[in-house]
């Protein structure tokens, strides 16, 4: 099994990581490191998690934020990566705006 990381959840990251860092200095770093631990346990508990707007949603254990993913043929697909704290019509619009 693999892990794919796109774009968009890049953005999301990097996104997160800026808010975090203005925060307190090396937040930003914690976050990063803590969302990369959710994501690679992926490898053991992709599929398990509930499915909210055609994708399985793992919620992160620090942080209020959703990682948003896809699994078929052996790759666990990350597609976003969400604040929660978000208008929900935001999310959806955000998980809307894929191109899977």
């Amino acid at each position: 099994m693999r892990i794919r990381i796109v774009d968009t959840a890049k953005d999301d990251l990097r996104a997160g990581h800026a808010f975090y860092e203005l925060q307190r200095e090396d937040l930003g770093e914690y976050f990063l490191d803590s969302l990369a631990s959710d994501i690679d346990s992926l490898l053991l508990y992709a599929g398990i998690h509930a499915r909210v707007h055609g994708y399985f949603r793992m919620l992160s254990r620090r942080f209020p934020y959703a990682i948003y993913y896809t699994e078929a043929q052996n790759e666990v697909t990350v597609w976003r990566v969400l604040d929660l704290r978000m208008d929900p019509r935001r999310i959806r619009r955000a998980l809307r705006s894929n191109p899977r």
